[in-house]
């Protein structure tokens, strides 16, 4: 290749050099590249994927200006020099840092920014939100504090405040960083990460976070009904364009986070989450290890000092074996005797730290048996609520089925006597109108119809005997479950526990006022001396106790008093059963 061409060629290509917060890079860039070129390679370089906040600044003329990424950079107004440099900033600043910044990287460029703001003053900040700014800003750089790496003075070549803060206080810097290192000590388990994000959450809910301000003149009329624009006038028209085009991303940044996030915005959220997660896990596992490391060096450093004693305890007594050799037995025996010590204490140091490990385990092991036995306290006391419950229903409906039984009795007793005055009306006529077979067989038809209704009676009896056998039977399960829990329950040695299902069932009983009087059951059945009638069928009622007797643990059948009475009528019997007074009674038929 020719000199020419090989010239030709250079003159294709200038260098750029681009610097941010904390770093600088040089490119070079081809003559017909476009901003977005330029712009897209750098954020290739820093690995940045949320590029949307950022862009390219440059000094012209005294001013600043953002190179425009739609354009080629050479047919913009950049300045006259070799290479040309841009600065790397953010133009545009998110609602939520906590939501919307999701690299690292990004977190880390907008914390550098907004820190040399405020420490320009560029971002007006009190005093108090500046010191704790500062402490998040030296966590952020240095990590948790450490006596042996951060001597005094290390801060001296740090910039912690603003100029403003550090004038309203008759405070010089020495003592400011003293006040500051006190309460950086203080902060301690918080990574880079957290702390510069908790920089910037603070930062953004300052007045001038995230603001330009531009020279304008004339009066700015609010925007209303009646105005159709809003007008100002600033100092030129490249002010202009700047103030246009911060305005236009801004409106256009706002538009896009109010739309569902693409694939790879989404992909990039996810792998960010998913790294953030990571991170928080080796940060804890870095603590946790940090932790025992000084519990091990602080083990190390007095095992160390009582080594140190007794090798100033072995020293004094070699001179004194020096001094007199009477005592040299005795200093020998005295040496012996504290390596022998010091081999005890770290035999014990390690049976103690074992004997710790433990006891936490046992700790944690009584706990959760602890947990178990609350849990089947609960649901001993909720099954005693439901045997509560359970023996009022079954009260209630034993009471509804005596008295549907002594109204099925009654009704049954007046259709008999019914049926006998008829008889004794009719048989008169019957015997003269009617053949003696048809007598007969209107008597069978009334004889079968009272057979059937006593069937009916029996049949009834004996579903209700089944019922009061089946709970009786659940009665006796429930009772042995309860006794199970309460011997289980009386290795906890809790009396209020202990007590409490037998208060709860009295509180129960005591409410129940109308079941403290003694209950009377009577049925009534007639045996006819007709030997035309069959005699129907006696039912018993029986009283029964249906309250468990916790002191006894068992279930116990009231005495019964029966009395007979034939003061009712020709052919009547009653049978009175009364049960004894009890706290509380259930009656099965």
């Amino acid at each position: 290749m020719s000199i020419r061409g090989l010239t030709r060629k250079q003159l294709k290509n200038f260098r750029v050099k681009i610097m941010t917060m904390d770093s600088e890079m040089e490119l070079t860039c081809e003559m017909n590249w476009k901003g977005s070129v330029l712009f897209g390679l750098a954020c290739e370089t820093l690995g940045l994927k949320e590029s949307w906040f950022f862009g390219l600044q440059f000094t012209s003329n005294g001013m600043d200006t953002w190179l425009k990424l739609d354009k080629k950079i050479l047919q913009q107004d950049l300045p006259k020099e070799e290479p040309t440099k841009f600065r790397f900033l953010a133009k545009f600043y998110p609602e939520n840092v906590a939501e919307e910044l999701v690299q690292d990287i990004t977190r880390h460029l907008f914390f550098l920014q907004v820190k040399k703001q405020i420490l320009d003053e560029e971002i007006h900040c009190l005093p108090e939100a500046s010191v704790l700014l500062a402490l998040f800003a030296l966590q952020a750089k240095y990590g948790d504090y450490n006596p042996n790496i951060h001597q005094p003075g290390f801060l001296s070549k740090d910039e912690l405040l603003p100029q403003r803060v550090l004038q309203q206080y008759q405070m010089t810097s020495e003592m400011w960083q003293e006040k500051i290192t006190a309460w950086y000590a203080e902060h301690r388990g918080t990574d880079r990460d957290e702390a510069e994000m908790n920089y910037l959450k603070i930062a953004q809910d300052l007045d001038m976070f995230g603001m330009n301000y531009f020279p304008i003149s004339l009066k700015i009329i609010p925007i209303s009904r009646k105005e159709d624009v809003f007008k100002f006038y600033s100092s030129g028209h490249k002010v202009d364009k700047l103030i246009y085009d911060l305005c236009t991303g801004n409106h256009r940044l706002f538009m896009t986070k109010r739309k569902v996030d693409s694939k790879d915005i989404q992909q990039m959220k996810n792998q960010a989450k998913l790294e953030r997660t990571r991170k928080k896990i080796e940060h804890q596992n870095l603590l946790r290890e940090k932790q025992l490391r000084e519990d091990a060096e602080r083990a190390k450093e007095d095992m160390e000092r009582r080594l140190f004693q007794l090798e100033d305890e072995a020293r004094q007594a070699n001179e004194a074996l020096i001094c007199s050799n009477e005592t040299a037995e005795l200093m020998a025996e005295k040496a012996q005797i504290a390596e022998e010590e010091a081999k005890l204490l770290a035999q014990n140091a390690v049976e103690t730290r074992q004997e710790m490990q433990r006891l936490e385990i046992s700790v944690l092991k009584s706990k959760e048996e602890m947990q178990l036995m609350e849990q089947k306290m609960r649901e001993a006391d909720m099954i005693t609520v439901k045997l509560i419950k359970e023996s009022d229903r079954r009260a209630k409906e034993a009471e509804q089925l005596e008295q549907d039984l002594r109204k099925a009795r009654e009704a049954e007793r007046n259709a008999k006597q019914r049926l006998m005055d008829v008889s004794s009306l009719c048989q008169p006529l019957a015997a003269k109108c009617f053949p003696l077979d048809v007598t007969d067989g209107f008597i069978e038809n009334r004889i079968i119809s009272l057979d059937a209704s006593d069937t009916d009676i029996k049949r009834l009896s004996l579903e209700i005997e089944k019922e009061r056998l089946d709970y009786l039977e659940k009665s006796r399960q429930l009772e042995s479950q309860l006794n199970d829990l309460k011997t289980e329950l009386r290795t906890l040695k809790r009396e209020d526990r202990q007590l409490s299902l037998q208060s709860l069932w009295n509180g129960t009983l005591r409410s129940k006022d109308h079941l403290h009087d003694p209950l009377w059951m009577t049925t009534y059945g007639e045996q006819y001396r007709r030997p035309l009638y069959t005699t129907p069928s006696l039912q018993t009622v029986s009283t029964v106790s249906g309250s468990p007797d916790w002191s006894n643990n068992d279930i116990r059948t009231q005495p019964m008093v029966t009395q007979s009475s034939f003061s009712l009528g020709r052919g009547s019997k009653i049978n009175i059963r009364q049960a004894n007074k009890n706290a509380f009674d259930v009656i099965y038929i």
